[in-house]
């Protein structure tokens, strides 16, 4: 009886100077924390993790949303080994698993965008031992259209970068054709420089005959 006491005392013992040992580390989370998405569409919710602990089947994830008009918080996703979506709600059959734990990314998509949708979507990883540190936040705007502004910028860069590239292949082709032209050109006057020598000896080898005949 005093050798089992004495063998789970050692025991407890080892498990409280191990866990002394393990270092005291928190999950960070990482969002882009204010995103704006058009109606109707479909959006990325992206949220990626760190911890000290390895990944294991112990991870969890959790999903959830505050409405912008306030209310209570709503369950959007769930995972553990496996995803679970929201069998009821706004969110059923509205959002599905986008992540990668080996990569240390839970992220999700939510499809289909409605303007109520507008709110903060929390997002928490819990990796044991690493359990603490803060959750990860996204403010979605669902807007009708993109603004003119990030339209404009874009538009302005697609249609610089195109006629760019147009301005190139039209100096390249003109300068390719200019320098044949010039070749051409020079071989031209080589020509003609040649049957105008060809044609002056002709005519002194002529006088030259002519010459000795004469004499």
């Amino acid at each position: 009886m005093y050798g089992k006491s004495s063998t789970r005392a050692v025991l407890l013992l080892l498990g409280i100077q191990l866990t002394a040992l393990w270092p005291i580390a928190a999950v960070e989370i990482y969002t882009a924390r204010v995103l704006e998405a058009v109606n109707g569409t479909d959006v990325r919710l992206k949220c990626t993790f760190s911890s000290f602990a390895p990944v294991g089947d112990a991870l969890t994830v959790t999903w959830n949303f505050r409405p912008r008009d306030g209310g209570h918080e709503q369950f959007v996703f769930y995972y553990h080994v496996d995803p679970f979506k929201p069998m009821s709600g706004r969110f059923k059959d509205r959002v599905v698993w986008d992540g990668n734990p080996e990569r240390y990314d839970v992220s999700i998509i939510l499809w289909k965008l409605q303007f109520d949708d507008n709110g903060t979507y929390t997002c928490q990883v819990k990796n044991p031992p690493d359990v603490d540190g803060l959750i990860g936040e996204i403010r979605l705007s669902v807007v009708q259209t993109v603004r003119f502004s990030e339209i404009y910028f874009l538009a302005l860069a697609i249609g610089s970068a195109c006629a760019l590239m147009v301005i190139i292949v039209i100096a390249v082709v003109l300068f390719q054709h200019f320098r044949k032209k010039r070749w051409a050109e020079r071989a031209h006057k080589v020509v003609e420089i040649k049957s105008k020598e060809e044609e002056r000896l002709n005519q002194e080898k002529k006088v030259a005959v002519y010459l000795n005949d004469t004499d």
